[in-house]
C-alpha cells in the first residue's frame, strides 16, 4: 500500500530546487509589470531561528506571494543587521574574530531560513557589515555633513558600564541595561546629530496624507518628530544671572509660582561645590529615562537658594533643580504653573508652593 501522507522532507526540498533553478523569487529590475517592494527589518545574526522571526517572517512572505500571484514583480530581499555591540561582546567572551563569529552565524541562519522556504531574492543578500554596504552609508553620511545637515555637540547619554556603550532609551529596563543587567549612568559626551528639525513641516504635512494609517501610529510619528510651539523669554535671577525659560503656555505666566532647571543645566553644575547639590544631582542621574518614566515617576526637587523675579509681579519665585526637567528640552529650564500643569501641580504639592488658577 502506498503511503499518502504529506512528507515534508521530501516536498518542500524538491519545490525548493525547481524555485531556486526557475529563479521564481529573483526579481527582474527591467520588468514592465507593476512593482512591489516587500521589506521586513532584518534579522541580527545570533546564530539562530526563533519563532519571532518566523511570525515575522512569514507575514512577509505571504504579502509577497500575494502580490506575485496578482501579476506584480515582486522585490523581496533578505539582510543581515550585522553591526554592535553584541558581535563585539561576543567575540570578546569567545576569544574568536568577530567577523568569523558574525559570518558563521549568518550561514547558520540562513540555512534555516532557506529550509523554511520563504519567498526571499537570495541575489540581493547584504550584511550591514560588509564594507561595500556601509561604504554606502559612510558617502551619505558625508553628503549630508556638506549639506549643513549633520553637527556634532555634548549631549547627556545613557551609559552601560558593562558593555561600555551608549543605549537608547528604549533599552534600559528600571533603570538597568537591557542586556547587562548594569545600572545605567548618565553621562555627557560628544555626539553626531542630524537636522531632522530641518524637515519637521514637511514630516508632518506627509503624515496628514496617510489616510490609512492608524491615528494612535499617526499620533506616534507626529510625538517624534517632535514639534513645538511657545514662547522663549527670560527671568531675572537674585544671583545676577539671568535664566531663559521655553514654555508653549505663555498665556498662563501669571500663574507660576517657581522655576526649575534639569540637574545639568549650567546653573545647578555651578553649584556643584555644595554637597547637598552634588549628591541630588548624582540622584538625578539614576532616574528614568523615558517620557512615560519622568511622567510617573516621583517629582524630587533640590531649592537652590536662588529666586527668579516674575516678570509682571515682581514676585521672588524659588528655583529648584528639579528631576523631571530635561536639559535636551528647550532650554533645560522651565517656569512652574501648578494651576495649569499636572506635573507642576504634584511638584507644587509636595514642596508646599502656592497656587493661582488664571485660565478658566
Amino acid at each position: 500500500m502506498t503511503d499518502t501522507r504529506f512528507d515534508p522532507s521530501s516536498v518542500d526540498g524538491r519545490w525548493q530546487s525547481a524555485w531556486k533553478e526557475a529563479g521564481t523569487f529573483t526579481a527582474d529590475s527591467d520588468s514592465k509589470k507593476p512593482k512591489s517592494y516587500i521589506l521586513e527589518m532584518f534579522p541580527y545574526p545570533s546564530g539562530r531561528i526563533h519563532m519571532g522571526h518566523v511570525r515575522n517572517y512569514t507575514m512577509g512572505d505571504v504579502l509577497a506571494r500575494y502580490k506575485k500571484m496578482q501579476g506584480h514583480e515582486v522585490l523581496h530581499p533578505m539582510g543581515w543587521d550585522a553591526f554592535g555591540m553584541p558581535a563585539e561582546n561576543a567575540a570578546m567572551e569567545k576569544k574568536v574574530h568577530p567577523g568569523e563569529w558574525t559570518y558563521a552565524n549568518i550561514a547558520a541562519m540562513k540555512k534555516q531560513l532557506q529550509g523554511i522556504g520563504f519567498a526571499l531574492d537570495w541575489t540581493r543578500e547584504f550584511a550591514t557589515c560588509d564594507p561595500e554596504y556601509y561604504g554606502h552609508e559612510q558617502a551619505l553620511f558625508l553628503d549630508m555633513y556638506e549639506a549643513g545637515l549633520v553637527y556634532r555637540r555634548s549631549s547627556e547619554v545613557n551609559w552601560d558600564p558593562v558593555d561600555m556603550t551608549v543605549l537608547a532609551n528604549e533599552q534600559v529596563i528600571d533603570g538597568k541595561g537591557w542586556r547587562s543587567g548594569a545600572e545605567v549612568e548618565k553621562r555627557k559626551l560628544d555626539q553626531w546629530f542630524m537636522k531632522i528639525t530641518d524637515f519637521a513641516e514637511d514630516l508632518l504635512d506627509g503624515l496628514a496624507e496617510l489616510k490609512d494609517w492608524p491615528d494612535k501610529v499617526r499620533l506616534m510619528q507626529e510625538n517624534w518628530i517632535g514639534k513645538s510651539s511657545g514662547l522663549e523669554f527670560s527671568f531675572d535671577l537674585s544671583n545676577g544671572e539671568t535664566l531663559p525659560v521655553y514654555t508653549t503656555r505663555p498665556d498662563t505666566i501669571f500663574g507660576a509660582s517657581f522655576c526649575a532647571i534639569a540637574a545639568d543645566h549650567p546653573i545647578a553644575q555651578g553649584l556643584m561645590d555644595d554637597a547637598a547639590v552634588a549628591a541630588f544631582v548624582e540622584e538625578c542621574k539614576k532616574g528614568g529615562t523615558t517620557a512615560a518614566e519622568l511622567e510617573t515617576a516621583e517629582k524630587l526637587g533640590f531649592d537652590t537658594g536662588v529666586t527668579a523675579k516674575h516678570p509682571f509681579t515682581g514676585e521672588a519665585m524659588p528655583l529648584f533643580i528639579a528631576n523631571f526637567v530635561l536639559m535636551d528640552y528647550g532650554t533645560g529650564a522651565v517656569m512652574g504653573v501648578p494651576g495649569h500643569d499636572q506635573r507642576d501641580f504634584e511638584f507644587a504639592t509636595k514642596y508646599d508652593l502656592p497656587f493661582t488658577r488664571v485660565v478658566a
